[in-house]
């Protein structure tokens, strides 16, 4: 089996099958994509009320440009300005290929794209396909990749970077079926594996996404933002947002004891008056991230509250069948902007599953279709991460600090403290079309294969030596998951990061002794568990570095101490900085560097025309 490749492609998400087709589409043939499940991954299988695509305004008489969406994605704080102009630049190219491949995004009757305004958003400049826009991406793009002969090889699980003089040379494969390890080589590698889903333990990525962020920290890649991420509300089982009319349609919030009894309705204890408390569970339908700037005084209390709760041992539902606190509920106690849209969306129903169902009843068939009756049942729910804006550090054409390896959508830290919703979408497509460039313009070869014992012997070392008579595999990842949630999620406590980093540490030295499978058919997981610990060591030291240096609550983190939270929100000078953290020779090094400006806009056309038919990008 040909193991040789001048490009391969590790993940079959959006953001790698973007890639792909732009290769393809450029003459480059000689590639494959391994992956370890073709239909595992964030893309193909999350969604959420209305998944987001954000790119530039393609309809009506609002005006827009390149430029002015590129400063909308800098100006979220810790983003470097050749990134955002180059997901902005590029965005309605990516865009309109995903239409020409059969995405059906709503266009009104002349032909315009039309949009809406997501959070952070100062256009309309975000459209949506659906709940599952993504997934619908996904499929369009492998349906092209397939039609063009690109070869795809499931049942390969990348585990560890080769690396020869900071430059990428391959990569080792887990054969998940016959359960050995095979090498690969190749000219250009293109990481797509998505975020580290399994650092925590309460997330809305769905369960069969994982990441593979570790193994390029090990190849020695620098992370960057790595304290960066997105939390909201998510239902636990199954794991999917609960924003949009989930909560336009004012379900009650309600906690239980950890057997589900001992029910009382708390949220109200938060807020000065019921229409308080209605305006903000409104205004969590598109402010769904969990948000400093409104944790103490918007709609992010509601976050904080169940948050609270679940830190106290109990369990938080939605409940649909009955109005919150329904003794004093009516209508008329809405704030306005609740008002109008209930009155305009002709939602002054009796109950939230009325509401709910006049206003997107596809929001119940997806419950229905998974288990839950949410005219019947409670929805449980957690304050879950969702997205990580930080990742490695990529330059402006997504090359990582190690040449040659590319590494694009989730996995890239192009996000910096705030983004656009539905930004992520588009920073795939981008990010596997301008890797994609920078590799068409390298002359296509047979790779060169290198001395790989050395890699094998380590593994199978580890593998070994984890093999034993009894399994403790699953207990410890969902304890340690749990304590991250704990500690350094959403709510991070300031004095445990430290501890807690010194255990990961710990525990990834020792990892062979104390963690134990009993078959070679769980090595899959063993690895994943292994490179999560190391992405879990990579955030942790982030965070500490952070705190070392006086950093304070920012985007989607609240630090508190001893239990009591720091309500200096959104102040933090360092925005116009970046974080970086590396790890070389079993050291971990960290520190800022300032980011780097929007370039300017002083091109002459024919010398960018010159230079274009040169190759020069």
């Amino acid at each position: 089996m040909k193991n040789c490749f001048d490009t391969i492609i590790i993940g079959m998400g959006a953001a790698g099958l973007k890639c792909a087709d732009e290769l393809a589409r450029m003459g480059r043939r000689d590639m494959v994509i391994l992956t370890d499940d073709r239909l595992d991954g964030t893309s193909r299988n999350a969604g959420s009320d209305k998944q987001t695509y954000y790119k530039l305004t393609l309809s009506g008489d609002e005006g827009d440009s390149v430029r002015e969406m590129a400063e909308t994605l800098f100006d979220g704080g810790c983003v470097d300005g050749p990134n955002a102009l180059s997901e902005a630049a590029l965005s309605a190219k990516c865009f309109l290929r995903l239409c020409d491949l059969g995405v059906e995004f709503p266009m009104n009757q002349y032909g315009e794209y039309i949009g809406y305004k997501t959070d952070h958003d100062p256009r309309r400049r975000a459209t949506s396909a659906g709940p599952l826009t993504s997934k619908r991406m996904t499929e369009a793009l492998e349906k092209s990749v397939e039609d063009q002969g690109v070869e795809i090889r499931s049942g390969m699980m990348a585990v560890r970077i080769l690396v020869k003089d900071n430059t990428a040379k391959g990569v080792i494969c887990l054969d998940t079926a016959k359960n050995t390890l095979i090498p690969y080589f190749c000219n250009h590698l293109v990481w797509a594996t998505g975020g580290p889903s399994d650092v925590y333990e309460h997330v809305s990525y769905p369960t069969r996404h994982h990441g593979m962020s570790g193994a390029m920290f090990l190849s020695g890649a620098a992370g960057v933002n790595l304290t960066e991420w997105q939390n909201g509300l998510g239902s636990v089982s199954p794991r999917w947002n609960v924003s949009g009319t989930y909560m336009q349609a004012l379900p009650r919030f309600v906690s239980t004891d950890k057997d589900g009894n001992d029910e009382r309705e708390f949220l109200l204890e938060g807020f000065k008056d019921l229409g308080e408390m209605l305006l903000s569970v409104f205004l969590k339908g598109y402010q769904w991230p969990f948000d400093v700037r409104k944790a103490f005084n918007g709609s992010s209390r509601v976050d904080l509250l169940v948050q609270k709760e679940i830190r106290n041992g109990r369990r938080v539902f939605l409940d649909f069948r009955k109005n919150p606190v329904s003794d004093q509920f009516n209508f008329d106690c809405l704030p306005k902007e609740a008002f109008s849209y209930l009155e305009n969306a002709g939602a002054f129903l009796e109950t939230p599953i009325e509401r709910l169902a006049h206003m997107n009843q596809p929001a119940i068939d997806f419950y229905l279709d998974n288990g839950v009756d949410l005219h019947k049942d409670m929805l449980e729910i957690a304050l879950c991460a969702q997205h990580m804006n930080g990742g490695v550090l990529v330059d402006q054409w997504w090359e990582s600090t190690i040449k040659n390896l590319y590494v694009i959508g989730e996995a890239a830290g192009t996000h910096g403290v705030y983004r656009p919703g539905g930004s992520a979408l588009n920073a795939g497509q981008v990010g596997g079309a301008r890797a994609a460039r920078k590799i068409s313009r390298s002359k296509e070869c047979k790779a060169t294969q290198i001395d790989t014992s050395d890699s094998l012997n380590a593994l199978w070392d580890l593998i070994n030596a984890c093999l034993s008579d009894f399994d403790n595999l699953d207990e410890r990842k969902t304890e340690e998951a749990l304590e991250m949630s704990r500690i350094a999620a959403a709510i991070r406590e300031k004095t445990e990061i430290s501890p807690f980093l010194e255990r990961t540490k710990a525990l990834i030295a020792s990892f062979s002794n104390e963690i134990k499978i009993k078959s070679k058919s769980r090595l899959k997981e063993l690895f994943r568990f292994y490179d999560t610990l190391v992405s879990r060591m990579m955030i942790l030291a982030a965070m500490e570095d952070y705190i070392r240096n006086g950093g304070v609550n920012r985007g989607s983190g609240l630090y508190t101490e001893n239990g009591v939270p720091d309500k200096n929100a959104d102040v933090d000078p360092g925005k116009n900085k970046i974080q970086i953290v590396s790890f070389k020779n079993g050291n971990i090094s960290a520190g800022t560097r300032d980011v780097l400006p929007i370039p300017s806009d002083d091109d002459f056309f024919e010398n960018v025309w010159r230079d274009f038919r040169e190759n020069k990008w």
